[in-house]
């Protein structure tokens, strides 16, 4: 009665959980797990450590998904890697000890050698990004990109700047792509004022705060350099604020992803839906475990939210 309740009457159903309140019963996991074989065990990667900053919005992520997977009755095991093959090998390694029902992936990119590793497996899992240039085989869940640097550019426009420019990351990184997307798009339809190209407003670096400094002294040296400019990470757009400040010029910056970090500084910044993303993935993960999930993977895009503070 306590795995399949619609099978009995209402009366009786109460009864029952009546008694269980009384006795103080509790389910055996381990009895459970002998007659369904399985674990009610997923497992997800903890990325390595940054700079401290970014690398919060990853941790934000794991809290949701160990906050909603318990309520569904699963555990969730972390586990670390350097890279992809390091990954790959964690993952034989952890079906042959612990048993897992599935995973759950982060931090997809082109290429990616993982999904189809556990695929060619059938082994259940969901992933936090989409699989970038790649067939849509599997379930996955993410965060619209484009649209946050969208808002953050149209805000910017919206109170009076013209030349915005951008500092991301090198061409190939999905998520960075589509955040540079988001940016060129918006501003090359603004109007009339529309800058004639684009290239000239924008720097690529790889991520953090030194390097985004000397991203943003280069556009803020130019010639004609922007007014305002909105930045991939929050560790780019705290480095462009601190060039800024050197170069004793107003330029209104915004980053992407609200750590905490930029909430102290009054940084404006792209909000990503962590909590409901991994909510999602955990929804999805145990359509698959449960009930074998749809025909069609799944897939969920969620839409981030700008918020604002004193420097945009």
């Amino acid at each position: 009665m306590i795995n399949t309740p619609d099978i009995v009457r209402a009366e009786t159903r109460a009864r029952v959980r009546e008694a269980i309140t009384a006795l103080g019963y509790r389910v055996n996991r381990a009895a459970r797990q002998m007659r369904t074989g399985r674990s009610r065990l997923i497992a997800v990667r903890i990325e390595p450590a940054r700079d401290g900053i970014n690398g919060s919005v990853l941790d934000r992520f794991l809290h949701g998904l160990t906050d909603a997977a318990a309520p569904a009755g699963y555990r969730v095991m972390l586990y670390t890697a350097a890279d992809d093959a390091e990954e790959i090998a964690t993952y034989d390694d952890l079906l042959t000890a612990h048993d897992l029902d599935g995973f759950v992936l982060t931090s997809t990119h082109h290429g990616d050698p993982r999904t189809s590793w556990l695929a060619a497996r059938d082994v259940p899992f969901v992933t936090f990004g989409r699989p970038w240039g790649a067939p849509e085989t599997h379930a996955w869940v993410d965060v619209d990109n484009a649209a946050g640097t969208e808002a953050a550019t149209s805000r910017l426009l919206a109170t009076g700047h013209r030349r915005i420019g951008f500092v991301g990351w090198p061409a190939g990184s999905g998520v960075g792509d589509a955040r540079r997307e988001g940016w060129a798009r918006t501003l090359a339809s603004s109007g009339p004022d529309a800058p004639a190209c684009l290239d000239d407003l924008a720097v690529a670096t790889v991520d953090g705060i030194d390097t985004g400094a000397a991203a943003a002294r280069d556009l803020l040296t130019r010639p004609v350099p922007p007014t305002a400019l909105v930045c991939a990470s929050d560790s780019l757009a705290l480095g462009a604020l601190a060039a800024a400040r050197e170069l004793g010029r107003y330029c209104a910056v915004v980053g992407f992803d609200d750590t905490a970090v930029a909430q102290a500084v009054g940084l404006t910044s792209v909000s990503q839906p962590l909590a409901a993303a991994a909510a999602r993935c955990m929804d999805l993960l145990a359509e698959i475990l449960d009930g074998g999930g749809p025909a069609t993977p799944a897939r969920a895009l969620l839409q981030p939210s700008l918020v604002l503070r004193q420097t945009a």
